[in-house]
This record gives C-alpha cells, sequence and structure tokens, in this order.
C-alpha cells in the first residue's frame, strides 16, 4: 500500500477538541455551583450567629430595642441587605428574624414579615 496515509484525519481532531472542550465547560459549571453553594452556606452561618445572639441578648438585658438596634447594624455590614427583627406571638413566644437578600430564589424566606426576594434565618423563644 503505496498511497496510505497514516495518523488522524480532521474529523477525528475536531471531535476530540470538542469533547475536551464540553468537559471544561462541564468542570466550570460545576465549580461555579460549587462557589454559589459555599456563598449561601456562608450566609446562613453568619445570620444564625446573629439570630443567636439577638436571642441571647434579649433574654438577658430587658432593653430590646437597643439590641436589636446593636445587631441590626451588625447584620446590615455581616449580610447583603441584613436586617433583624423581633416579632411577639399570642403565646409568649418570640421570634427572632435575621433576613438578607437572596441571591437565587430557591429559598425564599417563610416568615409572613419578611421582605420579598429574601431568605432568612428565624429563631422561636420565650423569655
Amino acid at each position: 500500500m503505496k498511497g496510505a496515509q497514516r495518523g488522524d484525519s480532521l474529523i477525528e481532531v475536531m471531535i476530540a477538541l470538542t469533547l475536551a472542550a464540553v468537559s471544561a465547560l462541564g468542570l466550570v459549571a460545576v465549580q461555579s455551583a460549587l462557589a454559589r453553594g459555599e456563598r449561601a452556606a456562608l450566609l446562613r452561618e453568619r445570620a444564625a450567629l446573629i439570630a443567636d445572639s439577638v436571642v441571647e441578648g434579649i433574654r438577658r438585658d430587658a432593653d430590646r430595642a437597643a439590641i436589636v438596634s446593636q445587631w441590626q447594624a451588625r447584620a446590615s455590614s455581616m449580610l447583603p441587605a441584613g436586617d433583624v427583627t423581633v416579632s411577639d406571638r399570642a403565646d409568649a413566644v418570640r421570634i427572632a428574624t435575621v433576613s438578607w437578600r437572596a441571591e437565587d430564589r430557591s429559598d425564599p424566606c417563610p416568615e409572613p414579615q419578611a421582605k420579598p426576594l429574601t431568605s432568612c434565618i428565624a429563631v422561636a423563644f420565650a423569655r
């Protein structure tokens, strides 16, 4: 076979490059999803810390407005559009809610006083 050529054809090379590109795009998408999940977990952790601190402060001190104001300032610096509210329920139970602007709409805040398009952590407690 005198005229037989050896090596890869152009189509085989194009298929290999296409598979490599699709694989690289898949890895980038997974990395991006992991980064979003990590950020959401960090925001939830910060909100839980703030909510716990608000509950402990109100349980110890009678000046609820000062405690909420103090943690409101901290929440706005630690969370995107962070907000702290404490509401009283009829059965002597209070709800401390820490909310922040939701980057994605997958975890909306179920609390009735929460602003739209927010995520939140709510802690129920009795004094």
